[in-house]
């Protein structure tokens, strides 16, 4: 088993001795109070990272969260291209990424230059990107979108051919509900993308009586052996107003302890033992404090790029969620 997801397994048995350093904790209480500092962290984040976060969500609601708050700092808890979506919509505010080696596999698969490159091959088509992306790659697109509002925004769009990046997955995935023509960049997630069909039934087969529940990242065979395929948000909404008792989670893995948190009576599996972002997993309890209190390490957008990128965003934000 790989350091990352070994240290991971170890961090998942040993929560509950984390989650008495008290000490820690309120060293970081102490420090935002302050740095006037907002916490925010992804629902694959840590689990003692989710439980100091004064927000914990998905791309689309941290992002709207970064864009509304008050606070002079934004400390955000996931990996860069998250932290440069938040200073791009608060350019006036702090952002700091604690670790700046949290960095998403998918984000890098595509630049800024490559896309002007696909934007030639198709000039009639429309830019859609994932917020999965550097910011380079928002100022390029038309308008970004997240798991949970793809289809919408794809349908935003006055034009009849998309181009979608970088995830080919979820642009399979909006193509099933659309008339308009989808070209995708060849990238993927890592972490869904090794999900496979065996997985799913093998979880099954584990728990007959659960419902599955995959991302819009997973390979197209998976999401069709599934029930549904939801963004962590609409998975949170779904286990809420279901009937159902158990779930099988087909997504990474730090999503099974908000479910665990907000619906206590409910169980949960996940699909798979390597169902884990190591880049998700990077920052820790010591490593939010050592960035509040040196107020590192600082997320820096130019000025041009943020402008653009903003806007995307922006559309983005106006965009109705689906799933």
């Amino acid at each position: 088993m790989p350091e990352a997801l070994q240290d991971w397994v170890f961090c998942r048995e040993g929560y509950k001795d984390i989650r008495q350093n008290s000490g820690m904790i309120e060293k970081i209480l102490k420090l935002k109070q302050e740095r006037n500092a907002v916490i925010l962290a992804h629902n694959y984040e840590r689990p003692e990272i989710q439980d100091i976060a004064d927000f914990v969500g998905d791309s689309l609601a941290l992002s709207i969260e970064a864009s509304l708050t008050d606070a002079d700092v934004i400390l955000f808890c996931g990996v860069d291209f998250m932290a440069e979506s938040a200073a791009i919509l608060s350019p006036g505010k702090t952002v700091l990424i604690p670790d700046t080696d949290a960095k998403c596999p998918m984000a890098a698969m595509i630049t800024g230059q490559e896309l002007i490159e696909m934007k030639q091959r198709h000039p009639a088509a429309g830019v859609v990107c994932y917020v999965n992306t550097s910011a380079a790659v928002k100022a390029e697109s038309d308008i970004c979108c997240t798991s949970a509002n793809a289809v919408e925004v794809v349908e935003s769009l006055d034009c009849d051919e998309i181009i979608f990046v970088p995830d080919k997955n979820l642009a399979r995935y909006a193509a099933r509900f659309t008339e308009k023509k989808i070209i995708p960049w060849d990238g993927y997630c890592h972490t869904h993308h090794q999900i496979l069909p065996y997985d799913i039934m093998d979880a099954k087969q584990r728990h007959p009586d659960a419902e599955v529940l995959v991302h819009p990242e997973c390979r197209p065979e998976v999401i069709d052996l599934a029930d549904d395929a939801y963004g962590t948000e609409g998975m949170v909404r779904y286990v809420g107003a279901s009937h159902s008792d158990e779930f099988i989670i087909g997504t990474e893995s730090g999503m099974l302890h908000r479910l665990e948190k907000e619906f206590p009576s409910k169980r949960f599996y996940a699909v798979s033992d390597y169902a884990i972002c190591p880049a998700m997993k990077m920052v820790t309890l010591s490593e939010v404090v050592r960035s509040l209190e040196n107020l590192e390490y600082v997320v820096a957008i130019p000025g041009d790029v943020q402008k653009k990128a903003k806007d995307a965003l922006d559309r983005m934000i106006g965009v109705k969620r689906r799933r």
